[in-house]
């Protein structure tokens, strides 16, 4: 049973899949920095300063006008939409990175793809089909 278990974590699909967890990890620590240490703070500048993690609607007679939204949830009940917005244009200015990364990565693909292979990497029987090609092409003209 441990023979079986090391040959199923030590294939090559389960390696694939962990190193792509741990940069997939990596990547988003680094497009979540960009997105709350730079973004934010340009958006925050552009729209006055607001900050709209802390917009929110009270549900208990509680809750004062004016708290700040974290304790405003300790003292009772509220409807937190300034977070859930502020988490919306977070997701969506990641979501626009990744199509961004992906992208880049689709383009560099397709030129790498589209090289020429090089004459000694084609099988012999296709180059003998190419001679033949040519040979009757010259015949025809």
């Amino acid at each position: 049973m441990l023979e079986e278990f090391k040959k199923f974590a030590l294939r090559g699909n389960v390696v694939d899949l962990a190193v792509g967890v741990i940069i997939g990890a990596a990547f988003g620590a680094i497009v979540n920095s960009l997105v709350q240490d730079v973004i934010m703070p340009i958006i925050g500048a552009i729209t006055g300063g607001l900050d709209f993690s802390n917009y929110y609607i009270p549900l208990s007679s509680k809750v004062q006008t004016g708290m700040p939204y974290a304790e405003a949830k300790k003292v009772g009940a509220v409807i937190g939409y300034g977070q859930f917005l502020t988490l919306a244009v977070n997701f969506t200015i990641i979501a626009f990175v990744l199509f961004i990364v992906i992208r880049a990565i689709n383009t560099l693909k397709s030129k790498e793809e589209a090289k020429p292979k090089p004459e000694a990497d084609v099988p012999a029987e296709v180059k003998l089909l190419a001679e033949i090609r040519d040979l009757l092409a010259v015949r025809k003209a």
